[in-house]
């Protein structure tokens, strides 16, 4: 190397030290893991307000992939009408040997997001089982 190259060398090294030395130090952020979630069954569906056969789908998939013979079925409101069309359809249509082991009513108090009164919302579960 020539003394022109050590010298180019030197000031490139020298460059580098200073650019660090301007840049902030890097503080280490101490991350808080989000506690796990708990995970829900695999073998329950909770109906909503998509179209049926979403959820005949997911109940057909719960049969098949899980280590059980139950899939329960739950639902609140109005989704309740939904519910009995899906349990229908997997029965008729899609396991002819599955059967409603039980069917369960109740009711919960609902809190609005928006605050108010807490009003009363129906539920129901179906517990099917497949032969």
């Amino acid at each position: 190397m020539t003394d022109k190259e050590k010298t180019e060398n030197e000031e490139a090294s020298a460059k580098e030290a200073e650019v660090e030395a301007e840049e902030p130090q890097k503080k280490e952020v101490e991350r808080k893991e989000a506690p796990p979630k708990e995970a829900k069954p695999q073998n329950v569906v909770y109906v909503g307000n998509k179209p049926p056969m979403t959820y005949v789908m997911a109940v057909i998939t719960a049969f098949n992939f899980a280590d059980t013979n139950n899939v329960i079925l739950k639902a609140r409101g109005r989704a309740i009408s939904t519910t009995v069309d899906v349990a229908e359809i997997i029965r008729n249509r899609f396991f002819k040997d599955a059967e409603v082991r039980s069917i369960s009513i109740g009711t919960e108090q609902i809190t609005p997001r928006e605050g108010g009164n807490p009003r009363n919302v129906s539920t129901m579960e179906i517990n099917l089982k497949k032969q």
